[in-house]
């Protein structure tokens, strides 16, 4: 195979393992997401603190969201991927909506969104995230209502 052919694969295997999060979320499938991530995955999430890590705190985070979510959709746009070898990153913008157990629907923000992505036995997972608002530098306050 050539260079092309590589980049085209590890990126068609990248975006899949993406959708494979997508698809963990909407099934609330804790399991399923902890196949995506290695052991040691580093989270940098809009919650507090300033870093998880590891995989149980990174599934932590998931498990908030399930507690107050009903149902949950997860929506990811402009996804671009940089592969090469054994390491790649891809950055998008991404939704969680759904609604709530109180039955109220949940509009969800638009975050900004990186991955670090490491391939490991011929298998991409993902080694790092970062999700982030704007910030109002100004108010010091996140700014969420921007849409992609």
């Amino acid at each position: 195979m050539n260079a092309a052919n590589d980049f085209q694969t590890d990126a068609a295997a990248i975006r899949d393992r993406i959708d494979q999060v997508i698809a963990g979320l909407r099934a609330k499938d804790p399991e399923a997401l902890r196949r995506l991530y290695t052991a040691d995955v580093v989270s940098f999430d809009v919650e507090p603190p300033l870093q998880h890590v590891g995989v149980a705190a990174k599934l932590a985070n998931w498990a908030r969201v399930f507690e107050i979510f009903e149902t949950v959709d997860y929506e990811v746009r402009d996804f671009t991927v940089a592969a090469g070898g054994e390491v790649a990153f891809a950055h998008a913008f991404a939704r969680l909506t759904g609604t709530l157990k109180n039955g109220a629907p949940a509009a969800g923000m638009w975050v900004r969104v990186t991955y670090g992505m490491r391939k490991i036995h011929g298998t991409w997972l993902i080694a790092h995230d970062q999700v982030s608002v704007p910030l109002d530098v100004r108010s010091g306050r996140g700014v969420v209502d921007l849409q992609p």
